[in-house]
């Protein structure tokens, strides 16, 4: 058997014949479907990623979301969770501490958790111990001396003080 030689078939006998109506309706269902995609991408809203100012935690989020929280605190883009401390700051805090002023103090707090507790979280147990223990002991003196004001000046004591022994200075 000797091999057939090779004959070149013309290309319109490869493919089934096109005719135009047909060519004319695949281009206009891609171009319905492109559409489509194009009012979709439309709907995409741009996020840009922002860190915040006290926590360094970032997140992804519109330009008019950073605007509005950037208004709000002084220029300083801050997270929900910082944003939850700071207001809380305000409420607790002076008089009218300014915003900048409750930033500034969150941010202070955040660096200092930062760089114990994430760090040592030995040192930061101890330091939480000591700072409850001083709570603790100034709460206790405070209700000490209230108590001790309740008192006569002769040393008779409320009832409220019974088991109150309260030490007085004769000098």
């Amino acid at each position: 058997m000797t091999p057939k030689p090779l004959t070149k078939t013309p290309v319109s006998n490869l493919f089934p014949i096109m005719n135009e109506h047909r060519l004319r309706k695949v281009v206009s269902d891609i171009s319905v479907e492109i559409d489509k995609y194009i009012k979709e991408f439309e709907n995409i809203v741009v996020v840009d990623e922002v860190e915040c100012e006290c926590c360094g935690h970032k997140e992804d989020c519109t330009p008019a979301y950073i605007a509005q929280v950037e208004e709000s605190y002084s220029g300083n883009w801050v997270c929900g969770l910082c944003s939850e401390a700071v207001k809380e700051r305000l409420a607790r805090g002076a008089p009218k501490i300014a915003i900048r002023e409750a930033v500034s103090s969150h941010r202070e707090f955040c660096q200092k958790f930062n760089t114990t507790t994430r760090l040592n979280p030995n040192l930061s147990l101890t330091c939480a111990m000591r700072d409850i223990a001083k709570r603790s002991c100034e709460k206790r003196n405070s209700s000490i001396t209230k108590l001790a004001q309740t008192t006569s000046r002769d040393g008779a004591r409320s009832s409220y003080g019974q088991g109150l022994v309260v030490k007085k200075n004769y000098w």
